[in-house]
């Protein structure tokens, strides 16, 4: 980890496209609480496939990288030390320079479940996980699941056959993992069972469910923009809590800050910071 102080360091996320990362307004807002002056955080547009040229021509100034779409695999694979939830999820969003390298680490494990702790209400209820989608945010989700002490996700994807990225990175993370198709769910079951339901697919895709899944125990919805969707209004009008990809995208970057300057973060001001870049549309409560 490195040492936090005032001297000079800098700091990115790598992405493409990356011209409306909010990043930068969380790092900002944490270095300047920190007092650490000398410090600047910008955004950096790269391919995948550019990813190891730029990591590995960086100088001693560079405190860390987030990492965004569509570098995380890259991230994995370029770095020389991996940690067990970057490996079980494949891919990284973080990276730290260490003694010959750099280390690669998964914070989005930590936005899914700071995200469900402390706006979606989660406290522990026993049973199965619900999510929908098996793309790289769904990875992410069933790694969390495992740390928040379940043993039991349904995955429900349009096509099987396509899960097996996520199926792979549940499996690595201990989880009892079944697979459902869309086109046969019982909603209003799996949602009634499910100790917690992450959505990790467009808002249409669940529209026509949006009654059962709004009566979900605890509720992560990824989709922010636009705001309301259609679930976030249905979880409202019945007084539910809900947890969105704005409140992930917060808890992932205290584990970055802390990461990469070596001190606590300050989650009030990257949280206020977050709250004004995006016009106050939500609340994002800290745990």
């Amino acid at each position: 980890m490195v040492s936090g102080n005032r001297a000079a360091r800098r700091a990115a996320v790598l992405g493409k496209p990356i011209e409306h990362s909010l990043s930068p307004v969380l790092h900002g807002a944490a270095y300047e609480a920190l007092g650490l002056e000398g410090w600047r955080y910008e955004r950096i547009e790269v391919t995948a496939a550019e990813l190891p040229e730029l990591v590995g021509g960086l100088g001693p100034e560079w405190a860390g990288l987030s990492v965004t779409m569509p570098g995380k695999r890259a991230a994995l694979e370029f770095a020389s030390e991996v940690t067990p939830r970057a490996a079980a999820v494949g891919a990284a969003n973080t990276l730290v320079p260490i003694e010959g390298g750099w280390r690669a680490d998964c914070t989005d494990v930590d936005g899914v479940s700071g995200a469900l702790r402390a706006a979606g209400g989660y406290s522990g209820e026993p049973g199965p996980a619900l999510v929908l989608g098996a793309g790289g945010t769904a990875a992410a989700a069933v790694a969390a699941i495992a740390e928040l002490g379940l043993r039991r996700v349904r995955l429900v994807v349009r096509e099987p056959a396509r899960a097996a990225d996520t199926v792979g990175a549940a499996r690595r993370a201990g989880l009892d993992t079944e697979v459902l198709r869309f086109s046969e769910v019982d909603w209003a079951a799996q949602t009634a069972e499910a100790a917690l339901v992450i959505s990790t697919v467009p808002a249409d895709a669940v529209a026509s469910h949006v009654g059962a899944l709004s009566r979900a125990k605890c509720l992560l919805d990824v989709i922010y923009h636009p705001w309301p969707t259609p679930l976030a209004d249905a979880v409202g009008a019945r007084g539910g809590r809900l947890a969105t990809g704005l409140d992930m995208l917060l808890h992932q970057a205290f584990g970055q800050v802390e990461q990469f300057t070596g001190m606590a973060a300050p989650r009030e001001a990257m949280r206020d910071a977050l709250r004004a870049a995006t016009g106050h549309i939500m609340d994002l409560p800290l745990a």
